[in-house]
This record gives C-alpha cells, sequence and structure tokens, in this order.
C-alpha cells in the first residue's frame, strides 16, 4: 500500500476517508476569501494558515479543521464581513507526493477542498481547539498576547475531492464525518 505521514493511504473509491486522511496529514492550507481591502474589494484572495484536526497521528483526528486567528489578519477582517470561504489542502505538502514523483497538480497528489464559513469556536470547544492545533503547531503558544488570538473552526458545507483521474468527487459533510481516516 502506498504510505503517507499518517498511514495507508486510503484508495480513490473511498472519497470521505481520503478527505478526512488529507486534512489530518496536513499542517496548513489556503483559505480564499472575498476581499474587502482597498483596491482588492470583492475579488477572491487566498492566504495560507496553519490548521490542525487534532494531534499528530492515525485515527487522532476530528475532520474538524481548527484554525487560530487574530482580527489583525487581513484575511480574517474579510470573514467578519463575509464568513463564507473556501480552505484546500493538498498531500503536496507531505512527503507522500514527492516520494512518488507527484507534481502538486497531479490528482494522484490528492487534495481537497472545502467550503464552508469560518466560526469562532465556543469555551467548551476551545480546549480541543488549542490541543489540536498546539500539538502540531508549538510557536503559536509563544504568539504575542496582545494580537487576541482566538481559536475557530471550519464549519464545512461542501467538499470536493481530487485524488484520481476522472474529476472532483463530491462528499457530503455527513459522509466525512462518519469515517475514520
Amino acid at each position: 500500500l502506498l504510505q503517507a505521514a499518517g498511514g495507508a493511504i486510503p484508495p480513490p473509491e473511498e472519497a470521505a476517508r481520503m478527505a478526512r486522511f488529507v486534512l489530518h496529514n496536513c499542517d496548513w492550507g489556503a483559505l480564499a476569501t472575498l476581499s474587502v481591502q482597498e483596491g482588492l474589494r470583492g475579488h477572491p484572495f487566498a492566504n495560507i494558515f496553519s490548521l490542525s484536526d487534532g494531534p499528530p497521528g492515525p485515527f487522532s483526528g476530528s475532520g474538524v479543521p481548527y484554525l487560530y486567528l487574530t482580527d489583525m489578519e487581513i484575511s480574517v477582517q474579510d470573514l467578519e464581513i463575509n464568513s463564507n470561504a473556501s480552505l484546500t489542502v493538498s498531500l503536496a505538502q507531505t512527503p507522500y507526493c514527492k516520494k512518488h514523483r507527484y507534481d502538486p497538480q497531479n490528482p494522484l497528489c490528492a487534495h481537497i477542498i472545502f467550503c464552508g464559513s469560518i466560526v469562532k469556536v465556543n469555551d467548551s470547544e476551545a480546549g480541543v481547539a488549542k490541543k489540536a492545533l498546539f500539538s502540531r503547531h508549538p510557536e503559536m503558544e509563544s504568539w504575542p498576547k496582545d494580537h487576541n488570538w482566538f481559536f475557530a473552526k471550519f464549519n464545512i458545507t461542501n467538499i470536493w475531492v481530487l485524488d484520481y483521474f476522472g474529476g472532483l468527487k463530491i462528499v457530503t459533510p455527513e459522509e466525512y464525518y462518519s469515517v475514520k481516516p
């Protein structure tokens, strides 16, 4: 079986598992918003964000993409006006694609596109988000407190999986959350 950082990669016919697998094995993603910035207003704007769905290791991910954000960040300013966004994660950031000599655009170098919205987590979920993020990104704990960091999650409404030739596969959030990576 083909291997990535967190175990065996799911077969192409298991799109929901592939989506969970890719998210869990990625430490960052490209978050696209609709810009409210002068000169870019209304245009798509993508930015890189560290993320985590849980501590590293197989079967430890929740499937929920958590982020650590500050209102000082320009994409967060966009989200304050319109919380809708898309998030793309790709195995291109893992050793898997390089090992197999897959270009990041090759469908075999799986990538997942999530659509939905960014929401601040409530107090009861903040501990889960903190553990998920700080276990993968320990530097975050020392980021300046005066930046008013907060935990957020990507509330998934649509999922597209590109992991093989023949086009995108659509996975519902219900299918996604019902499988383990």
